[in-house]
């Protein structure tokens, strides 16, 4: 006969941690004996698999660099002041947006909530599978302009385009140089067809083009970001002091 500890043992082999612990809770459950053989097996199999999505998750929040980890849609505060459609965040949780390639350009004054809206968002999608990488802009400018200097620009953009979507918080904070301006236009690019962005910033939409100061290359961006785009302009007081207050 086979021995509970002979099946716990191969199961640890086998690095299958969620069948394991599904079957010691099976053994010190009496419940579970009036189960057929079916429906034992499925339990086991159903703790490994949401184990193994368990694990994953967490390896792809951790590749995600997400400033805040705690950032959740459900958590979205959907005051008056503030103006969000809640319906167009409920219809961007399904994920269509990246099927489709579409970009998310959130703007409105410094303290409103873009990032966090913008992280909710990706925390989302994470749990839908989609690869997601977080950047303030000026970082990911300072990565690209390291790797052109040390010769990993090929397989720094190749890192990059691995991920479904990119955030780019912080866009137009600080004037951007002739090179910093063709390096962001060839991570729109890539993205035009490979996967989409959330890009939040305090400048309006409308003076974006005038930002980049390039004609040429702001109106070939801006092309490539508004079109299909949704938009939310965040309205209402800081939200840290509000939420300091509470």
């Amino acid at each position: 006969m086979i021995s509970l500890s002979t099946l716990i043992e191969q199961a640890h082999t086998l690095n299958l941690s969620g069948l394991k612990t599904s079957l010691e809770l099976q053994s010190n459950d009496a419940n579970y004996s009036s189960l057929s053989f079916e429906e034992r097996l499925y339990h086991l199999l159903e703790s490994e698999i949401n184990q193994r999505e368990n694990k994953r998750n967490l390896r792809m929040i951790t590749a995600a660099k997400f400033k805040d980890k705690t950032a959740s849609i459900d958590q979205i505060e959907y005051l008056p002041q503030r103006k969000i459609d809640k319906s167009l965040i409920l219809s961007l949780a399904n994920g269509d947006f990246i099927l489709k390639n579409q970009n998310v350009l959130i703007t409105g004054a410094t303290g409103c909530g873009k990032s966090f809206a913008m992280q909710a968002i990706a925390r989302r999608m994470i749990d839908l599978g989609y690869h997601t990488r977080y950047y303030r802009v000026s970082t990911l400018l300072n990565e690209i302009r390291t790797a052109r200097l040390d010769g990993s620009y090929t397989k720094t953009i190749a890192k990059i385009s691995k991920f479904k979507l990119l955030l780019l918080d912080d866009f137009g904070i600080t004037p951007l140089k002739p090179d910093e301006v063709n390096d962001l236009f060839e991570i729109i690019e890539e993205r035009t067809l490979n996967g989409s962005l959330i890009i939040t910033a305090q400048l309006p939409i409308e003076e974006w083009h005038a930002y980049l100061g390039n004609d040429t290359i702001a109106d070939a961006m801006m092309d490539r970001l508004i079109y299909g785009s949704h938009k939310i302009e965040l309205k209402g007081p800081s939200m840290r002091k509000l939420l300091t207050k509470i």
